[in-house]
């Protein structure tokens, strides 16, 4: 682990101890319907909801526990997918990543995407040719993980999103724009992983606080620590694009600039502050009239969540046009492509 990526390929029955081979993996990949991953066998568990016969299934292990990274459709499109992933990454730590030849334009302009919830949507655009390969695409779907050719350099890019478009540009699955436990989870090992083999990262952010639901308060401080705690100790160059509203705490969680980016860029509709500003408004101005609330609130948003606020204080490098997106993101990692960082001697953190 850590020397060289590791790949585990289900394609029928993996039980017992041999579950524990694929979860020792930093890729698992499973048949949508011939395969199956347990450690008890269904029939072994007490279900007192009467579904013990789907826990074993490629969709529930890739969509409810996050086990699973990839559930395809039969055995030809997994090693499709396995072929296509393993050309995205380095063959060991030491393999330094370098630029492909890419033969997309490197100042091609890009959709507006500033009224759109799905950061997947950007990250496809932005890439070279389409090359983009998501990871554990079915579980905490409001947190993207994916690789991308940028230049012909793979990245690896973490986006918040609160809306899932199909082919047609209709969304089909909508989120309230707040960080989960399983979301947190995800990103961490991702950006863990990416940082082993020296992979850059970029992060799009929009999330305006943290899920309010009594499981996600159980354990979601443990998990946001454990983030704020992957990005810093990450040396690996690390580039965040702010693409709406960035709040709070969670805004610091996704890689801000307090916590170590290298360079934090915005777009012109971004909102970066403490909470919303009609929600300011309102705290400070309980007794006000409608009128006057819609005021202090737009006062308030120029002055305190506007991304030109955020550059005059130093907490965002640029602010660019969302059309610009892929020529500023394909610079910044150009500019950090040597970058190098010297760390205090230590056997591991703790977080």
């Amino acid at each position: 682990s850590g020397v060289i990526p590791q790949y585990a390929a289900v394609f029928g029955q993996c039980g017992g101890g041999t579950a524990l081979l694929a979860a020792l993996s930093d890729f698992t990949f499973m048949v949508k319907d011939t395969s199956a991953l347990f450690v008890n066998a269904p029939n072994t568990l007490d279900d007192s909801c009467g579904a013990a016969e789907r826990y074993a299934g490629a969709e529930f292990q890739g969509r409810e526990t996050g086990n699973v990274d990839f559930v395809c459709e039969n055995e030809e499109i997994l090693l499709a997918q396995l072929r296509e992933l393993v050309l995205m990454l380095p063959f060991n730590q030491e393999d330094v990543l370098d630029y492909d030849v890419c033969e997309d334009d490197l100042n091609r302009k890009i959709a507006d995407y500033s009224g759109t919830g799905d950061a997947a949507q950007v990250l496809k655009d932005i890439t070279d040719v389409g090359r983009y390969v998501e990871v554990t695409a079915g579980y905490a779907r409001e947190m993207v993980t994916a690789f991308v050719k940028l230049n012909g350099l793979t990245v690896g890019a973490v986006a918040n999103r609160t809306e899932i478009l199909d082919e047609n540009g209709e969304a089909v699955e909508s989120f309230n724009g707040k960080l989960t436990t399983e979301g947190l989870q995800k990103a961490a090992d991702f950006i863990r992983f990416c940082d082993a083999f020296s992979i850059p990262v970029l992060s799009l952010v929009s999330a305006t606080g943290f899920d309010t639901t009594v499981a996600n308060e159980k354990s979601v401080a443990r998990e946001a620590a454990r983030l704020i705690h992957t990005f810093a100790d990450a040396s690996a160059p690390k580039v965040t694009l702010l693409t709406g509203e960035a709040y709070g705490s969670a805004y610091l969680t996704m890689n801000s600039g307090h916590i170590g980016a290298d360079l934090v860029y915005a777009w012109p509709t971004a909102e970066i502050g403490m909470m919303d500003a009609k929600l300011a408004a309102q705290i400070m101005y309980a007794d006000a009239d409608a009128e006057t609330l819609n005021e202090k609130a737009a006062e308030y948003k120029e002055l305190q969540s506007s991304p030109n606020s955020a550059a005059a204080r130093g907490y965002v490098d640029a602010i660019i046009e969302p059309a610009d997106t892929r020529k500023y993101v394909i610079g910044a990692f150009e500019m950090l492509f040597t970058k190098r960082e010297d760390r205090p001697a230590k056997k591991h953190g703790t977080v």
